[in-house]
C-alpha cells in the first residue's frame, strides 16, 4: 500500500522520503488512484509529488464520502492513512469554497484538527503544510510546551486556514479570545479514544460548543481504536456519519520478535543495562507506565553510562525535538518514553523496544512494539513481566490473539551492575504552562483584525 504522509512524518517532524519508505513497506495499497478521486489539480500534483499514487484502504474507502462533505468515523491501524484521509478532504475543501482573505478575519480558521498530544499534532501540521506548498493555504499550529507569546501572535495577525491544536491550549486561546471557532468548516478529531483515556473530553466538549453546529459544519473521527464511550460521543457530535472499519492485517508486527522475561523488580534494571550492552542494540526505546518511573530510570541508566534521554509530557516541546534529532542521528542510544509521549513517534532503524512494565492497557503494547521492525526490518521487543505486573499478560495475549514466549534471562543478563542504583528523594514537579495574556487585537496580513467581545 502506497503510504500516506500520517506515517510519512518522521518524530522529528521531518516528512521526507527515508521516512516515506518506511510507510510504504508494510502496508497493501488499495488499487484505487488518487487521480480518480477528482480532486483539485494543485492538490493532486503535491500528492504526487510526494510520491503517492495509489490511496490506501483507508483512505479510498473514506474519501468518497468525506469528499462529498458527509460526516464520518474511521478506524484504522496506525500507520495507514488516516492523517492524510483528513487533510486531502481539509484541503480540497478549502480549493473549493475559496473565501478572500479581504473578506475573513485572523484568527477565524476554517478547518480544525484536535489531537491528544504535542508530537501528534506537530505531525499533522507538518504534514498538512506539505500538501498545501502547492495551494498556499495556512497552516498554524497551537500545542502546549512551545512559546505560548509566539502562537498568540500568529494568530492575532495571521489568516489562518487550518489550525491544529491539543485541546488544552486551544481552551487557553479560547479564554483569551485569541481564537475563534464560528466559522470551521470541517472539525476534525484524530485519536478520539486517547482523548477519553487522557481526560480530554471536557475540554473537547467545551471546544465543540465554540463551533457551528453539527448540521452546519463536517465532522470527522478518526483513530486506531474505538470503544463505547467514544462512539456515544461521536454520536452527539456528528450528524449522519459514515462508519468505516478497515480490518487489521494483523495486531502486532510479523517482524517483530517478542519475549518475555520473567523477573523480580530488583533484576529488571541489571537485566535491562546489560541488554543495551549487546552490540545488536543500536536504538532503543523503554516504555514504563508513569512519569517518576520514566525519571527514575533515566537516572539510573546515566548513572550506568548508557547514552539516554527522557521523553514525557513534562519536558519542553523544544528539548523533546532536540532529543528526538539527537536519537535519529544516533547521538543517544536510548529513549526513555511514557506511552503518551511514544504513540506516533516514527524514527526509522529502532533495533529493539523494552516494556520495563507491562502496559495496563493491552493496545499499548501493540503501539509500544510498533516502533520497531519498520520499513522491512526485523526488530525485537523484550518485556519484563513481575510479580508487580504480570497479571496484564493474559489481556495482551488476547488482544493480540498470540501466546507470548516466556523465558527467565540467562546468566549474562543477570550479571550485576557495575554502580548501585541512585538513592533518590521524591519531589513534586510541576509542568509550567502559557501565560493567559489579553488580547490585543492587532490586524492580520491580508485581513481584518476580528472585534474583540
Amino acid at each position: 500500500m502506497t503510504q500516506s504522509p500520517e506515517s510519512t512524518a518522521t518524530s522529528d517532524s521531518q516528512p521526507d522520503t527515508e521516512a516515506s519508505s518506511q510507510a510504504v513497506e508494510g502496508v497493501k495499497h488499495s488499487g484505487t488512484r488518487f487521480a480518480d478521486l477528482r480532486l483539485d489539480k494543485r492538490l493532486l500534483d503535491a500528492i504526487n509529488g510526494i510520491g503517492f499514487e495509489y490511496c490506501t484502504p483507508i483512505q479510498a474507502e473514506t474519501l468518497p464520502y468525506t469528499l462529498a462533505c458527509h460526516d464520518l468515523i474511521g478506524q484504522a491501524q496506525t500507520g495507514t492513512g488516516k492523517t492524510a484521509a483528513f487533510l486531502i478532504t481539509a484541503i480540497q475543501t478549502l480549493l473549493e469554497t475559496p473565501i478572500p482573505d479581504s473578506e475573513r478575519f485572523a484568527s477565524e480558521p476554517r478547518v480544525l484538527a484536535l489531537a491528544p498530544t504535542r508530537e501528534l499534532a506537530m505531525q499533522i501540521a507538518k504534514d498538512a503544510e506539505q500538501l498545501c506548498d502547492a495551494t498556499g493555504h495556512r497552516v498554524v499550529s497551537v500545542v502546549g510546551g512551545m512559546n505560548y507569546d509566539k502562537q498568540r501572535d500568529v494568530l492575532q495577525n495571521e489568516i489562518v486556514d487550518i489550525l491544529v491544536a491539543t485541546p488544552g491550549r486551544l481552551i487557553d486561546f479560547l479564554g483569551s479570545q485569541d481564537v475563534f471557532l464560528d466559522q470551521v468548516d470541517l472539525l476534525i478529531l484524530d485519536e478520539a479514544d486517547r482523548m477519553l483515556d487522557m481526560g480530554f473530553i471536557p475540554d473537547v466538549k467545551r471546544i465543540i460548543r465554540r463551533c457551528p453546529p453539527k448540521d452546519d459544519r463536517q465532522t470527522l473521527l478518526f483513530s486506531a481504536t474505538f470503544n463505547q464511550d467514544v462512539l456515544n460521543l461521536a454520536s452527539m457530535w456528528t450528524h449522519g456519519a459514515e462508519f468505516i472499519e478497515i480490518e487489521p492485517q494483523q495486531k502486532t508486527a510479523e517482524r517483530v520478535k517478542q519475549t518475555v522475561y520473567l523477573v523480580s523488580e530488583e533484576e529488571k534494571l541489571p537485566v535491562l543495562v546489560n541488554y543495551l550492552k549487546r552490540p545488536e542494540v543500536e536504538k532503543a526505546i523503554v516504555f514504563a507506565n508513569r512519569r517518576d518511573q520514566c525519571r527514575d530510570l533515566e537516572e539510573d541508566l546515566k548513572n550506568q553510562g548508557v547514552k539516554v534521554a527522557l521523553m514525557s509530557g513534562e519536558i519542553a516541546q523544544n528539548k523533546r525535538l532536540k532529543t528526538l534529532d539527537q536519537f535519529k542521528n544516533g547521538e543517544i542510544q536510548v529513549l526513555v518514553a511514557t506511552d503518551v509521549a511514544g504513540r506516533g513517534i516514527h524514527v526509522e532503524g529502532v533495533t529493539h523496544v523494552f516494556n520495563y512494565n507491562l502496559p495496563d492497557n493491552a493496545e499499548d503494547y501493540v503501539h509500544r512494539i510498533g516502533r520497531t521492525g519498520r520499513a522491512g526490518e526485523h526488530g525485537v521487543s523484550i518485556s519484563f513481566a513481575s510479580e508487580d505486573d504480570s497479571f496484564a499478560l493474559p489481556s495482551i495475549e488476547t488482544y493480540i490473539s498470540q501466546k507470548l514466549e516466556t523465558t527467565v534471562p540467562d546468566e549474562e543478563l543477570m550479571q550485576p551492575l557495575e554502580k548501585p542504583p541512585i538513592q533518590r528523594r521524591r519531589g513534586a514537579r510541576r509542568s509550567g504552562g502559557g501565560p493567559r495574556g489579553g488580547n490585543r487585537g492587532r490586524q492580520g496580513q491580508g485581513g481584518r483584525s476580528r472585534p474583540r467581545q
